[in-house]
Protein backbone atom coordinates (compact mmCIF):
# COMPACT_ATOMS: atom_id res chain seq x y z
CA UNK A 1 0.00 0.00 0.00
CA UNK A 2 2.73 2.45 1.10
CA UNK A 3 4.02 1.86 -2.71
CA UNK A 4 0.80 2.93 -4.34
CA UNK A 5 0.69 6.13 -1.89
CA UNK A 6 3.87 6.65 -3.15
CA UNK A 7 3.18 6.34 -6.91
CA UNK A 8 0.12 8.21 -6.53
CA UNK A 9 1.95 11.08 -4.91
CA UNK A 10 4.41 12.08 -7.57
CA UNK A 11 1.76 11.41 -10.02
CA UNK A 12 -0.41 14.49 -8.45
CA UNK A 13 2.49 16.25 -8.12
CA UNK A 14 3.20 16.09 -11.61
CA UNK A 15 0.05 17.63 -12.63
CA UNK A 16 0.36 19.88 -9.80
CA UNK A 17 3.55 21.73 -10.73
CA UNK A 18 2.47 21.85 -14.32
CA UNK A 19 -0.40 24.00 -13.29
CA UNK A 20 2.26 25.38 -11.10
CA UNK A 21 3.82 26.83 -14.08
CA UNK A 22 1.29 27.45 -16.36
CA UNK A 23 -0.40 29.67 -13.78
CA UNK A 24 -4.40 29.14 -13.59
CA UNK A 25 -7.70 31.02 -11.89
CA UNK A 26 -8.04 30.64 -8.12
CA UNK A 27 -12.01 29.61 -6.77
CA UNK A 28 -13.37 30.03 -3.85
CA UNK A 29 -15.61 27.26 -2.31
CA UNK A 30 -18.39 28.18 0.25
CA UNK A 31 -16.11 28.65 3.70
CA UNK A 32 -14.09 30.66 1.37
CA UNK A 33 -10.54 28.67 1.12
CA UNK A 34 -8.90 28.99 -2.16
CA UNK A 35 -9.36 25.91 -4.52
CA UNK A 36 -7.59 25.63 -8.12
CA UNK A 37 -7.10 23.42 -11.34
CA UNK A 38 -4.01 21.76 -9.34
CA UNK A 39 -6.37 20.58 -6.58
CA UNK A 40 -9.27 19.08 -8.44
CA UNK A 41 -6.61 17.47 -11.12
CA UNK A 42 -4.59 15.70 -8.25
CA UNK A 43 -7.24 14.76 -5.91
CA UNK A 44 -9.03 13.01 -9.61
CA UNK A 45 -5.70 11.03 -9.78
CA UNK A 46 -5.02 9.86 -6.56
CA UNK A 47 -8.68 8.42 -6.21
CA UNK A 48 -9.02 6.68 -9.36
CA UNK A 49 -6.12 5.04 -7.76
CA UNK A 50 -7.07 3.95 -4.59
CA UNK A 51 -10.52 2.98 -5.77
CA UNK A 52 -8.86 1.11 -8.84
CA UNK A 53 -6.40 -1.16 -6.13
CA UNK A 54 -8.63 -1.11 -2.98
CA UNK A 55 -12.08 -0.55 -3.89
CA UNK A 56 -13.57 -1.85 -0.78
CA UNK A 57 -12.44 0.76 1.28
CA UNK A 58 -13.94 4.51 1.37
CA UNK A 59 -12.32 7.27 0.36
CA UNK A 60 -12.97 10.78 2.22
CA UNK A 61 -10.81 13.84 0.03
CA UNK A 62 -11.22 17.53 0.11
CA UNK A 63 -12.72 18.22 -3.09
CA UNK A 64 -15.23 15.93 -3.02
CA UNK A 65 -16.26 16.79 0.67
CA UNK A 66 -16.25 19.95 0.03
CA UNK A 67 -18.59 18.70 -3.33
CA UNK A 68 -21.00 17.03 -0.86
CA UNK A 69 -19.53 13.44 -1.81
CA UNK A 70 -18.96 11.48 1.65
CA UNK A 71 -18.77 7.71 2.19
CA UNK A 72 -22.22 6.76 4.00
CA UNK A 73 -20.16 4.63 6.24
CA UNK A 74 -16.57 4.72 7.22
CA UNK A 75 -16.02 1.16 8.77
CA UNK A 76 -12.31 0.45 10.18
CA UNK A 77 -10.55 1.52 7.31
CA UNK A 78 -10.90 4.78 5.12
CA UNK A 79 -8.05 6.38 2.71
CA UNK A 80 -7.99 10.28 3.80
CA UNK A 81 -6.61 13.00 0.93
CA UNK A 82 -5.39 16.21 0.94
CA UNK A 83 -4.52 16.41 -3.03
CA UNK A 84 -3.35 19.41 -2.72
CA UNK A 85 -2.01 20.75 1.53
CA UNK A 86 -1.55 24.32 1.39
CA UNK A 87 -3.40 26.10 -1.65
CA UNK A 88 -2.55 29.57 -0.46
CA UNK A 89 1.09 28.62 -0.61
CA UNK A 90 0.69 27.73 -4.03
CA UNK A 91 -1.63 30.58 -5.17
CA UNK A 92 1.01 32.73 -3.83
CA UNK A 93 3.95 30.77 -5.25
CA UNK A 94 5.27 29.78 -2.53
CA UNK A 95 7.12 26.19 -2.36
CA UNK A 96 5.49 24.70 1.03
CA UNK A 97 2.85 22.82 -0.13
CA UNK A 98 2.29 18.78 -0.43
CA UNK A 99 0.34 16.09 -1.34
CA UNK A 100 -1.08 14.09 1.49
CA UNK A 101 -2.57 10.33 1.59
CA UNK A 102 -3.35 8.24 4.62
CA UNK A 103 -4.78 5.19 5.69
CA UNK A 104 -6.47 5.54 8.94
CA UNK A 105 -7.40 1.96 10.58
CA UNK A 106 -9.71 2.51 13.84
CA UNK A 107 -9.15 5.60 14.43
CA UNK A 108 -5.37 5.95 13.79
CA UNK A 109 -3.64 7.52 11.04
CA UNK A 110 -1.34 4.00 9.84
CA UNK A 111 0.25 4.63 7.00
CA UNK A 112 1.08 8.43 5.16
CA UNK A 113 2.71 9.82 2.60
CA UNK A 114 3.57 13.42 2.01
CA UNK A 115 5.10 14.87 -1.04
CA UNK A 116 6.06 18.38 -1.74
CA UNK A 117 6.88 18.42 -5.23
CA UNK A 118 8.96 22.03 -5.10
CA UNK A 119 11.60 20.56 -3.30
CA UNK A 120 11.48 17.21 -3.76
CA UNK A 121 11.13 15.63 -0.81
CA UNK A 122 8.52 12.82 -0.05
CA UNK A 123 7.91 11.79 3.85
CA UNK A 124 6.55 8.53 4.24
CA UNK A 125 5.23 6.04 7.42
CA UNK A 126 3.77 2.88 8.66
CA UNK A 127 4.33 0.83 11.16
CA UNK A 128 7.88 0.09 11.66
CA UNK A 129 9.44 3.13 10.70
CA UNK A 130 9.38 6.78 8.80
CA UNK A 131 11.83 7.24 5.90
CA UNK A 132 12.35 10.26 3.35
CA UNK A 133 12.56 9.71 0.00
CA UNK A 134 14.45 12.12 -2.64
CA UNK A 135 12.25 12.83 -5.94
CA UNK A 136 14.33 14.39 -8.77
CA UNK A 137 12.78 16.85 -11.79
CA UNK A 138 11.46 13.62 -13.40
CA UNK A 139 9.42 12.68 -10.46
CA UNK A 140 11.25 9.17 -10.12
CA UNK A 141 11.92 8.00 -6.31
CA UNK A 142 15.70 8.12 -5.45
CA UNK A 143 18.00 7.70 -2.21
CA UNK A 144 15.94 6.75 0.42
CA UNK A 145 17.00 7.50 4.34
CA UNK A 146 15.27 6.17 7.53
CA UNK A 147 13.70 9.36 9.96
CA UNK A 148 12.78 9.47 13.08
CA UNK A 149 11.94 12.49 15.89
CA UNK A 150 14.68 13.83 18.21
CA UNK A 151 14.77 14.65 22.57
CA UNK A 152 14.03 17.75 22.17
CA UNK A 153 16.64 20.17 24.26
CA UNK A 154 16.03 23.80 24.74
CA UNK A 155 16.25 25.86 23.46
CA UNK A 156 13.11 23.82 21.74
CA UNK A 157 12.49 23.99 17.90
CA UNK A 158 8.65 25.27 17.92
CA UNK A 159 6.85 25.01 14.19
CA UNK A 160 4.26 27.97 13.96
CA UNK A 161 2.11 27.99 10.85
CA UNK A 162 2.81 31.07 8.49
CA UNK A 163 -1.12 31.55 7.20
CA UNK A 164 -3.22 30.38 10.20
CA UNK A 165 -1.23 31.53 13.38
CA UNK A 166 -3.28 32.38 16.62
CA UNK A 167 -2.99 33.89 19.91
CA UNK A 168 -3.48 30.90 21.58
CA UNK A 169 -0.86 28.88 19.69
CA UNK A 170 1.67 32.40 20.91
CA UNK A 171 0.63 32.41 24.47
CA UNK A 172 1.43 28.59 24.31
CA UNK A 173 4.55 28.77 22.92
CA UNK A 174 5.47 32.02 25.45
CA UNK A 175 5.00 29.27 28.23
CA UNK A 176 7.61 26.81 26.65
CA UNK A 177 10.32 29.07 27.72
CA UNK A 178 13.27 29.54 25.33
CA UNK A 179 12.43 28.39 21.76
CA UNK A 180 13.29 28.91 18.64
CA UNK A 181 10.25 29.44 15.79
CA UNK A 182 10.47 27.38 12.82
CA UNK A 183 7.68 28.60 10.13
CA UNK A 184 7.16 26.59 7.42
CA UNK A 185 2.76 25.82 5.30
CA UNK A 186 1.24 22.72 5.14
CA UNK A 187 1.31 18.96 6.56
CA UNK A 188 5.34 19.58 6.37
CA UNK A 189 5.12 20.99 10.00
CA UNK A 190 4.47 17.49 11.11
CA UNK A 191 6.91 16.40 9.02
CA UNK A 192 10.16 18.47 10.44
CA UNK A 193 9.73 16.81 13.69
CA UNK A 194 9.36 13.07 12.50
CA UNK A 195 13.10 13.55 10.73
CA UNK A 196 14.20 15.10 13.71
CA UNK A 197 14.83 19.16 12.44
CA UNK A 198 11.76 20.35 15.30
CA UNK A 199 10.96 19.34 18.32
CA UNK A 200 7.23 20.92 18.90
CA UNK A 201 4.22 21.53 16.67
CA UNK A 202 0.97 23.14 18.90
CA UNK A 203 -2.13 23.71 16.49
CA UNK A 204 -4.83 26.08 18.51
CA UNK A 205 -6.69 26.74 14.99
CA UNK A 206 -9.42 25.20 13.14
CA UNK A 207 -7.87 21.57 10.83
CA UNK A 208 -9.93 19.00 9.05
CA UNK A 209 -8.88 15.34 9.46
CA UNK A 210 -7.46 15.87 5.67
CA UNK A 211 -5.03 18.34 6.64
CA UNK A 212 -3.59 16.24 9.06
CA UNK A 213 -3.37 12.59 8.39
CA UNK A 214 -0.78 12.00 6.51
CA UNK A 215 1.65 14.41 8.37
CA UNK A 216 0.61 12.43 11.70
CA UNK A 217 1.37 8.91 10.44
CA UNK A 218 4.42 9.67 9.14
CA UNK A 219 5.23 11.76 12.60
CA UNK A 220 4.19 8.51 14.52
CA UNK A 221 6.16 6.23 12.60
CA UNK A 222 8.91 8.15 13.70
CA UNK A 223 8.46 8.30 17.07
CA UNK A 224 6.41 11.05 17.60
CA UNK A 225 3.21 12.01 19.21
CA UNK A 226 0.09 14.30 18.26
CA UNK A 227 -2.74 14.70 21.20
CA UNK A 228 -5.40 16.52 22.23
CA UNK A 229 -5.34 19.06 24.87
CA UNK A 230 -6.69 16.57 27.05
CA UNK A 231 -3.48 14.60 26.22
CA UNK A 232 -5.96 11.77 24.37
CA UNK A 233 -4.17 10.62 20.96
CA UNK A 234 -5.62 12.84 18.31
CA UNK A 235 -8.46 10.60 16.70
CA UNK A 236 -9.60 10.45 13.31
CA UNK A 237 -13.06 9.42 11.42
CA UNK A 238 -15.05 12.15 13.63
CA UNK A 239 -18.74 12.14 12.01
CA UNK A 240 -21.28 13.58 14.09
CA UNK A 241 -20.28 16.01 16.28
CA UNK A 242 -22.49 18.63 18.36
CA UNK A 243 -19.95 21.52 18.22
CA UNK A 244 -18.28 21.46 15.02
CA UNK A 245 -18.75 19.46 11.42
CA UNK A 246 -17.84 16.18 10.43
CA UNK A 247 -14.22 15.21 10.21
CA UNK A 248 -12.81 18.57 12.14
CA UNK A 249 -10.06 18.27 14.55
CA UNK A 250 -10.04 19.83 17.96
CA UNK A 251 -7.07 21.67 19.04
CA UNK A 252 -4.05 19.09 19.24
CA UNK A 253 -0.13 19.53 20.53
CA UNK A 254 2.62 17.26 18.47
CA UNK A 255 5.71 16.10 19.65
CA UNK A 256 8.84 14.74 18.65
CA UNK A 257 10.69 13.09 21.07
CA UNK A 258 10.31 15.82 23.96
Amino acid sequence: MLDLFERLALEAGREIMRVYRAGGAVEHKADASPVTEADRGAERIILAGLRAAYPSIPCVAEEEVSAGIVPAGLGEAFFLVDPLDGTKEFVNRRTDFTVNIALVRAGVPEVGVVFAPCTGRLFAGRPGGAGLVEVDSSFHAGRRRPIAVRAGKPPLAVVASRSHNTPETDAYIAGLGKTEIVSVGSSLKFCLLAAAAADVYPRFGRTMEWDTAAGDAVLRAAGGTTVTLDGAPLAYGKRDQPHDSDFANPYFIARGAT
